[in-house]
């Protein structure tokens, strides 16, 4: 690849798995900074004597390298708030009590059934000074819903800790938080927090005033599902999209134009070139035309929410309008690059946002294949090479974000293409009406001769997107793909368009090896699946469920009310598509199993049960009135295991008498799912 030519790609490559690295090591700050600057020395001296001598040459190289590497884990080390004294996980010790909280409001996120939430920086704990950023969960009902970012809250409430994926193959939403140094949580109701205050801040003045844009389009009579598209398409807040649109966006293949990226991006600065136009392109205007340019690229990114994918189109196309204002021919791949390395080097933590991944391979992928997908036709219908293009722009994308989608997301919608086709031309026309209605909302209501024909846009939007996800037979579901898969699936593409584009030996032989590794590798998968044996109690409320898995058959047993939605749980769905399995049977649970040559008894609420049965194993749920203590004395099991359906404080009380009795205590609502 001739991409890996360029020292910048090499460079940027080591720093990358640098900060991949960093949260399997997490070495003591001193030894990587001690490193890095050895590593420097070393870097300069080698680049002197390479002058001389070009056997120096390499062992330069390979110290760049090594410096690359190391600078990448020295800036994960820099952004890594633990390190420091006064932020809060290093400073409370004790989470079981209410503490006074002090601090301001960040970001709104999506609302959850139970609550209202925000992320924020805390400024004090109990009028101590701390440091660190946190999610705010206030309890609806509450007459405080819309909070202003910046605002300054005293709240009272206890410290939560992130917690794990407590079910098998789940998505472990404690150490994405970890990855965007959101290490606790507080949940309070409206009596427990008190606003005293607001900090004016560049990124609160332009929360707020987008939140006034918002207002104002609200006022003017937008329908509300419509309005909320619009302020996805433009605004890149999709907080209050309906699960149901969000859904059908999904299956169609169009979710990507909900979130302002490199499309929207990309508009803007057509946009605003458009308007510049008239001015002549002398040397001065040129340099006015460049400043107005990317004063509003980054105008529009903060305003947008400065998320991972706009974080990346702004600063790449900012660097393209440089490079076209100052008349020099613009290297895309360096581009690219050069965005790569800033984002990262600002904020380490985008590198593990999925849409930051996603982004930047389809983006990748397009620059890279697209040409090639496109010297197979050339239409001589102008209407069909536009066609043609967006087909094979769309087919690049998607190869080059299909494995990851699928390893994130488990299914692949087949009808992306025809999506698209019908999309994109109307996604133009609902940016430019939306950007006008978005410049009137600036100073007031939007006028109805604005209004209705982008409400109409928006609605016949919809409609097509809805059409195409009831097409359910081309969207491909649950698809078991794992880690070793994914590596082995972008090694294929990588070989295959090489082959493709230079048909020689070497790259075939490469190619057929990189299937032949895939096939392997999902051989290997499903030959452990086939020689699986294991019962699993899984951790949820209000309701009971254990799995015992043989081979790629497995058993769900629970509670006859959840065995007939059974096949919708996300948390049995996660361990099928995880493990390669299937459903085999559904049974209601008993109270007493057999697994291994261990005696399992399963007392639930009804507390029925025989003394003299002497299991190995003693399950409890749905807290049963039992004097455990009496049982635990005459039976002696190898292990209590309480589920999610039991009362906290129930189960508070089991552990302190196994505890006394000296038997080994499992809460799932604690330490996550039991494994037998």
């Amino acid at each position: 690849m001739k991409i890996l030519q360029f020292p910048l790609a090499r460079i940027s490559i080591a720093f990358i798995l640098g900060i991949v690295s960093f949260p399997f090591f997490k070495p003591h700050p001193n030894y990587i900074f001690g490193g890095l600057f050895l590593c420097l020395l070393l870097l300069l001296f080698f680049h002197f004597m390479s002058r001389k001598k070009d056997d120096f040459k390499i062992i330069f190289g390979v110290s760049a390298l090594l410096s690359s590497f190391l600078l990448g884990i020295s800036t994960s080390v820099i952004h890594r708030e633990t390190y420091r004294a006064l932020h809060y996980t290093n400073q409370l010790k004790d989470y079981e009590t209410p503490h006074l909280i002090n601090l301001v409001v960040n970001e709104k996120l999506k609302k959850t059934k139970k609550n209202t939430r925000y992320t924020a920086t805390i400024k004090s704990v109990d009028k101590q000074q701390s440091i660190g950023k946190i999610i705010l969960n206030i309890k609806k009902p509450n007459q405080i819903d819309s909070i202003k970012i910046g605002a300054e809250l005293n709240v009272i409430g206890k410290l939560y800790k992130n917690r794990g994926s407590f079910n098998p193959n789940q998505f472990d939403y404690g150490k994405y938080l970890e990855n965007q140094e959101i290490y606790a949580q507080v949940y309070a109701n409206e009596t427990q927090i008190k606003i005293i205050g607001k900090q004016k801040t560049i990124w609160s003045q332009f929360s707020n005033f987008r939140t006034k844009i918002i207002e104002n389009l609200t006022l003017s009579n937008f329908k509300k599902e419509e309005l909320n598209i619009l302020i996805a398409l433009l605004l890149g807040q999709q907080q209050d999209i309906s699960p149901e649109i969000l859904k059908d966006y999904q299956y169609a293949g169009a979710v990507h134009i909900l979130s302002v990226s490199g499309l929207h991006v990309g508009f803007i600065l057509m946009f605003i070139t458009f308007l510049l136009k008239p001015l002549s392109n002398s040397k001065r205007n040129a340099i006015l035309k460049l400043a107005v340019i990317l004063i509003s690229l980054w105008t529009y990114g903060i305003l947008a929410g400065l998320s991972a994918s706009v974080v990346r189109s702004v600063t790449m196309f900012s660097f393209v309008a440089i490079g076209i204002h100052l008349r020099r021919t613009v290297n895309i791949f360096h581009t690219l690059l050069v965005s790569i390395f800033l984002i990262l080097l600002w904020k380490p933590s985008f590198l593990f946002d999925v849409g930051f991944q996603l982004s930047y391979l389809a983006l990748f992928f397009i620059l890279w294949l697209q040409p090639l997908l496109s010297n197979i036709w050339h239409p001589k219908n102008k209407i069909a090479q536009y066609i043609w293009d967006i087909v094979t722009v769309s087919t690049a994308a998607q190869i080059g974000a299909m494995p990851l989608s699928i390893y994130y997301f488990h299914q692949f919608p087949g009808l992306f293409f025809v999506t698209n086709i019908i999309v994109l031309p109307m996604l133009g026309i609902i940016m430019i009406v939306g950007l006008i209605a978005i410049i009137i909302a600036i100073f007031g209501v939007v006028p109805l001769f604005i209004v209705k024909p982008l409400e109409f846009l928006i609605e016949f939007l919809n409609s097509i997107i809805h059409w195409v996800a009831t097409f359910e037979d081309f969207i491909i579901k649950n698809i078991s793909f794992n880690k070793e898969m994914l590596i082995a699936s972008y090694l294929v593409i990588i070989f295959c368009v090489l082959w493709f584009k230079n048909k020689e030996f070497k790259t075939l032989i490469l190619t057929l090896i990189s299937i032949i590794l895939l096939q392997w590798i999902f051989i290997y998968s499903k030959f452990k699946t086939e020689n699986a044996h294991e019962l699993i109690v899984f951790n949820a409320t209000k309701y009971s469920i254990i799995t015992e898995r043989k081979n790629d058959l497995v058993t769900v047993l629970s509670n006859d009310s959840i065995l007939e939605t059974i096949d919708d749980n996300l948390a049995i769905q996660s361990y099928l598509v995880g493990n390669f399995c299937k459903i085999k049977a559904k049974k209601s649970i008993g109270n007493l199993l057999y697994f291994k040559n261990k005696k399992i008894l399963i007392i639930d609420s009804s507390s029925i049960f025989s003394e003299k049965i002497k299991p190995d194993i003693l399950i409890i749920t749905n807290s049963p009135k039992l004097n455990l203590k009496r049982l635990l004395s005459k039976w002696k099991p190898e292990q209590v295991v309480v589920d999610g359906s039991n009362y906290k404080s129930y189960a508070r009380m089991w552990e302190a008498t196994c505890r006394k009795e000296k038997i080994p205590f499992h809460n799932t609502n604690e330490k996550g799912f039991y494994k037998l």
